[in-house]
């Protein structure tokens, strides 16, 4: 009886996940730190929320691609639709970034504070160079994700010059999707480069993959400062 109710249990989290995190907290602040991010200290709050809104925000941080998959701009914009949706299995990372965007753009216009949305936006951008957000949750995934997590977080924010800004140019939406997926499809090939291997990233691979994140959302903020506010 207790080896069947075990083996249940065991099923039960094979099946359901617990919830995956990203980068921890101090790791997406200096991501945002070094975009030059005035409100960085914000860039850990989606994490936060997924303890009160569950999978309605969980879906929001991962995008489950199988090996082989090569992620499109198109598909980028195809998952903004499913912001926020509870019920999305392979989750929609790539749209998030999108969704999060137009709802800051949208808000900032009625006069609205509009600076939590683009809070999430430096944290879903974040979440795109993490390589274990962009594969299946498979047993490697899960053996090495929480480690992965946190391989630079006890010293990241005193090696904010160790994230390098690479010249990224959003001038509208429509350079968002291209940029997304490039970064995306960097990010999903380690991961599976990761999985072949059978090891955990390095220090100078996250260093790599966070300055993705952080040139990307300075491209956002940059974009954004020309934005009529009106």
């Amino acid at each position: 009886m207790k080896r069947t109710i075990a083996f249940l249990i065991f099923l039960t989290l094979w099946i359901f996940p617990a919830p995956t995190w990203a980068w921890y907290d101090e790791t997406h602040l200096a991501i945002a730190k070094a975009a030059g991010y005035e409100k960085w200290y914000n860039a850990a709050g989606a994490d936060i929320t997924k303890i009160k809104a569950g999978d309605a925000e969980q879906k929001n941080h991962f995008s489950n691609n199988p090996p082989g998959t090569i992620i499109s701009p198109e598909m980028v914009l195809e998952q903004a639709s499913r912001y926020n949706d509870p019920n999305d299995t392979p989750g929609h990372l790539y749209g998030a970034i999108i969704a999060s965007i137009r709802e800051y753009r949208t808000t900032i216009r009625t006069g609205k504070y509009a600076e939590y949305h683009l809070a999430f936006c430096a944290h879903y951008v974040g979440d795109l160079s993490q390589p274990l957000h962009n594969t299946l949750h498979d047993s490697f995934n899960k053996k090495v994700h929480v480690a992965t997590d946190g391989i630079i977080e006890d010293e990241v924010l005193n090696n904010l010059s160790l994230i390098e800004i690479y010249p990224i140019k959003i001038e509208s939406e429509t350079d968002l999707p291209r940029e997304i997926a490039r970064i995306a499809n960097l990010s999903t090939n380690l991961g599976y480069q990761l999985e072949k291997e059978n090891r955990m990233l390095t220090k100078e691979e996250a260093y790599r993959q966070i300055s993705h994140s952080a040139s990307l959302f300075k491209g956002i903020l940059n974009w954004l400062k020309t934005e009529p506010k009106e």
